[in-house]
């Protein structure tokens, strides 16, 4: 207790269990430790679990005395999380813990991501397994693998599960069911370079202080992607002036919007050059929302450069920055405001060998997604790019029948200190329930959390104060 940095809020033990996984490494593929930390907890307790290959860890909590005859319950929720920190930060997301601190009543990470998606979830399914509650038959499922293509929830054996309601804790609106979701899938592109030798001056132009965010939840925002922005001023400057490429990269993860991208390139007049890139910011500052008012552009000199692209290869980069569609493409016709249709370029790399893009498209209809998946890779071969999609998963149709969302109004409705009367919407970002439902005959699901702030991004924070009420909510549903 003498270490702990969450206090004073409901349940204690809870919060301490945030900080418990919040100190074990835990980015998507790095979940072994976490998982270890699971079955130790189920063990100590003497509860049934089962831990597999894709270190999904399935915990079984049985009835309270009296509850013996109730149906169960499933809740469910991902132990991975995205790594994304500030590009000052020497934060090791394969080894160091998340730094956490509290400013008022928002719980934050310094200089990285938090891990509140979904550690929030973790922390309460482990409080619900291990607390002095009157409770039905409760499933817990700790998925692995979720941010980056839910290949945890793909690989689970759903015949373990015994429930038919499925409570996913995986959203970020305090009062706000989610009753459908987005299917997606990853889209990579690259192109193969020999260098040759560098004949002109080298100047590196950097991408920086945008807001970023989630690339289905944040995607309706228009907030500016560094990557596009990067390749959009390199295609204006080679219009005007070519030039051969030396390096580029940005990003993070393809489901965030990028916050940051470099790009090295040598140029005939370097000081022509940086004023026109310069007159370019002022430019697209105009064009950004608010959030961005951070953004700058910044024109530094690189150490001695010795070979480039080619200017051909170059010109493909900047296409392959720039050409594929991104940001929303459509917008739902039956919930207005929904984006039904997106893109999202998210990393640019360069290995020495070949410069790669990763992209993630999604769409709540599965044709749409095809055709979007059609068109990038017509583009990809248009363009000269090697080109592959993988990871896709499955969107989950809005159920007009569920006895699971009438009882979340009634029961989110009930409590006092609610931040807003009980509401049922669908997302554009992708959640695991549409593999469950799917897999699971019969299975009702909603998918709810607390208020969580910028996911995906270096500022994100849950409120302390919505998540003692989530946790209410939860447990008033199990009653």
């Amino acid at each position: 207790m003498a270490n702990r940095i969450i206090r004073g809020y409901e349940p204690d033990s809870m919060f301490g269990f945030f900080e418990d996984i919040s100190a074990i490494p835990r980015g998507s593929g790095n979940e072994s430790g976490v998982a270890d930390y699971l079955v130790r907890f189920a063990h100590e307790r003497g509860l049934h679990y089962v831990r597999d290959s894709a270190n999904n860890v399935f915990i079984r909590r049985p009835a309270s005395p009296g509850r013996e005859g109730e149906p169960a319950v499933l809740l469910q929720g991902h132990i991975d999380m995205v790594c994304v920190k500030t590009p000052g930060s020497t934060h090791d997301f394969e080894k160091d813990p998340i730094e956490l601190y509290v400013e008022g009543d928002m719980l934050r990470a310094r200089d990285t991501t938090l891990g509140a998606d979904n550690g929030v979830a973790v922390a309460v399914m482990l409080e619900l397994l291990s607390g002095d509650y009157s409770i039905p038959p409760l499933e817990c499922l700790f998925t692995a693998d979720e941010e980056t293509g839910m290949s945890g929830a793909f690989g689970f054996d759903c015949s373990q599960v015994t429930a038919r309601k499925l409570i996913n804790l995986d959203s970020g609106t305090e009062g706000v069911a989610t009753a459908g979701c987005a299917g997606g899938a990853r889209y990579n592109v690259s192109l193969p370079y020999e260098r040759v030798p560098a004949a002109d001056k080298a100047i590196t132009l950097g991408i920086t202080g945008l807001a970023g965010g989630h690339s289905g939840g944040d995607i309706h925002k228009y907030r500016g992607n560094a990557i596009n922005i990067a390749g959009r001023m390199l295609a204006a400057l080679y219009e005007r002036n070519p030039f051969c490429l030396v390096t580029v990269s940005g990003g993070a993860k393809d489901n965030a919007i990028p916050i940051n991208c470099t790009a090295v390139i040598a140029v005939h007049d370097p000081a022509e050059a940086t004023a026109f890139l310069l007159e370019q910011e002022s430019i697209v500052r105009s064009e950004l929302p608010p959030e961005d008012n951070g953004f700058k552009v910044r024109i530094s000199k690189p150490k001695n450069v010795e070979k480039t692209l080619t200017f051909a290869d170059t010109s493909r980069v900047i296409s392959m920055l720039t050409l594929f569609p991104r940001g929303p493409q459509a917008f739902s016709r039956d919930m207005p405001g929904l984006v039904e249709t997106s893109a999202n370029l998210g990393v640019v790399s360069d290995d020495g060998s070949e410069i790669a893009a990763q992209f993630l498209l999604r769409s709540s209809i599965e044709s749409r997604l095809d055709e979007l998946l059609l068109y990038f890779t017509r583009l990809a071969r248009f363009i000269g790019l090697r080109a592959e999609w993988h990871s896709r998963y499955p969107g989950w149709r809005y159920n007009p029948n569920s006895e699971l969302r009438a009882k979340f109004i009634e029961a989110y409705n009930s409590l006092e200190d609610r931040k807003r009367d009980a509401a049922v919407e669908c997302t554009h970002a992708g959640l695991e329930c549409g593999i469950f439902v799917g897999a699971i005959p019969g299975l009702d699901a909603i998918s709810i959390g607390p208020d969580l702030y910028d996911l995906h991004t270096p500022t994100e924070r849950v409120d302390l104060r919505s998540w003692e009420r989530f946790f209410k909510l939860v447990l008033k549903m199990l009653n």
